[in-house]
């Protein structure tokens, strides 16, 4: 196998260099479970993934999650395309605006779509001076509207390993496993109308709409109820209906939903007291379903639970084309080239584009496992330090991961 793998696509380079197996790491991955595969075997399938690295941290952790793919795939008999796109802020900068068309097109003949961040640039440190369709959230936005797709799925899941990173008691954090199933493609951020006017005062206004639609409802709360079906058959719906009519709308489209699932034990809860116990009692929680904007704001709060922000991975699904995936934080332009960033929610949102999208859980296994005995080896970045810790950059975390992707039978014939 070659010592240095590269991504080629549209002319670009991912520069992230593959570690091969050599005597060392057989020695190293020996201690931790005693059997090594090294050798790939021949690829017998083969799928197509768009991925827009974006701006930012995306591009200092999007090379990571690649080469976790294109590893585990070639161990399990699976090669993977990538073809890379410009999206955000770099998109802007070279073609003028934040969503190509070539981009699109890319992702609309894709087998998924991994997106990085979007976000300002070094270059471009504000974006306020732009019109608002040239923004580069605005590429964020077009693509998950062009793709079609109206559910994200954040999952807050507590390593065991990483019960010390978390700003909650180990007793709160420990055991931590639930969903959070937010509508993404209606309610605040798209409804109109919306815009700014003069109030009977000469004040300037700003002002937006929140709508929902039954439909827009139904389908999103299917998803909660059929993957509630999945896990331990609780749905927590989350909404404001004491004072919004959209949430009042949204309270009685889920609970008639619920009579198509007797199966699942069905609570409502207010968002302002969902924050309040999603920090006090996190282990009550198995589906969390929320509109749009609570979503937004809920899973940022949950993110701590497992450690930061960028420990949160995240899928978008629903649509009838290929899905998007994207990890959940900000593009953080400050830190970009430094090789401070961490890339474990961006390897995790690789293990979702293989089970949301792709529906393969044998890849899946095997990058999960190879997490887990990174963490158990002790490497953590910055961000998550534990007692005991050896700190190190993004790429070294790669590197971890990549090695560890070698230990182990496949990860199918594993419990």
């Amino acid at each position: 196998m070659s010592t240095a793998l590269q991504i080629h696509a549209s002319g670009i380079k991912l520069p992230v260099s593959l570690i091969p197996c050599t005597t060392k790491q057989i020695s190293r991955a020996s201690k931790r479970v005693g059997r090594i595969r090294c050798s790939a075997t021949t690829p017998n399938k083969k799928y197509t993934i768009a991925v827009l690295p974006g701006d930012g941290i995306g591009t200092e952790v999007t090379p990571v999650a690649v080469e976790a793919l294109r590893l585990a795939g070639s161990l399990e008999g699976i090669d993977f395309e990538f073809k890379e796109m410009l999206v955000g802020g770099a998109a802007y900068e070279a073609t003028g605006v934040p969503f190509p068309e070539e981009t699109l097109k890319a992702s609309l003949e894709s087998d998924a779509v991994y997106l990085g961040a979007v976000g300002i640039t070094k270059k471009m440190p504000s974006s306020d001076h732009l019109p608002k369709h040239l923004r580069p959230e605005v590429g964020l936005m077009r693509i998950r509207r062009a793709l079609g797709v109206y559910a994200n799925l954040r999952p807050i899941t507590v390593f065991p390993r990483l019960l010390e990173a978390s700003s909650l008691k180990r007793s709160v954090t420990e055991e931590v496993d639930f969903m959070i199933i937010r509508e993404l493609a209606g309610g605040l951020y798209y409804g109109k109308p919306r815009g700014f006017g003069i109030n009977e005062k000469g004040e300037e206004t700003g002002f937006c709409t929140e709508i929902y639609s039954s439909s827009e409802v139904d389908r999103v709360a299917r998803i909660a109820f059929d993957m509630a079906m999945e896990r331990r058959g609780k749905v927590c719906s989350v909404d404001k209906a004491t004072v919004l009519e959209s949430s009042r709308l949204w309270r009685k489209r889920v609970t008639i939903m619920s009579e198509e699932y007797p199966e699942v034990d069905l609570s409502h809860m207010l968002v302002d007291t969902s924050g309040m116990e999603l920090i006090r009692y996190p282990k009550q929680f198995d589906v969390l379903l929320t509109s749009n904007v609570f979503g937004d704001i809920l899973s940022d709060v949950a993110a701590m639970i497992t450690g930061g922000i960028g420990m949160l991975p995240s899928a978008c699904i629903g649509g009838p084309g290929p899905q998007l995936f994207e990890p959940v934080h900000g593009s953080a332009p400050d830190i970009e080239g430094e090789d401070v960033a961490n890339p474990l929610a961006a390897v995790l949102t690789a293990v979702m584009v293989l089970r949301y999208g792709l529906k393969e859980e044998a890849v899946a296994k095997r990058i999960e496992n190879a997490i887990f005995d990174t963490l158990n080896e002790g490497f953590r970045t910055r961000d998550i330090p534990t007692p005991g810790a050896k700190i190190v950059g993004c790429k070294k975390m790669g590197e971890e991961i990549l090695k560890s992707l070698y230990v182990r039978v496949p990860s199918h014939q594993l419990n």
